[in-house]
């Protein structure tokens, strides 16, 4: 698969539940069953961002995430798609 970008535009997959910790967040897929810990808050933040239909870019800016801190928070973006956690919309 391939990086997300600035450009993309994600959401949570339709059978993803997000239960916010004091850490980050717990992510359970109800279809695959794969449990994923968000441990950060920002990362939380721009998670929640992206369910506005928010670029990356934009829900970046929404959480307020520093520029040092966001070629790791695309990674992270990146991980979360690939493990079926966020989906990518059609543009």
């Amino acid at each position: 698969m391939t990086d997300i970008t600035p450009d993309s535009v994600l959401r949570l997959h339709n059978r993803v539940s997000v239960r916010p910790e004091p850490f980050g967040a717990l992510l359970y897929h109800f279809g695959t069953r794969r449990l994923s810990f968000l441990k950060s808050p920002a990362l939380l933040a721009v998670v929640d961002a992206l369910q506005d239909d928010r670029t990356v870019a934009d829900a970046l800016g929404v959480a307020e995430v520093p520029d040092a801190m966001r070629p790791a928070m695309l990674r992270a973006i990146t991980t979360l798609r690939d493990s079926e956690m966020l989906v990518e919309v059609a543009a």
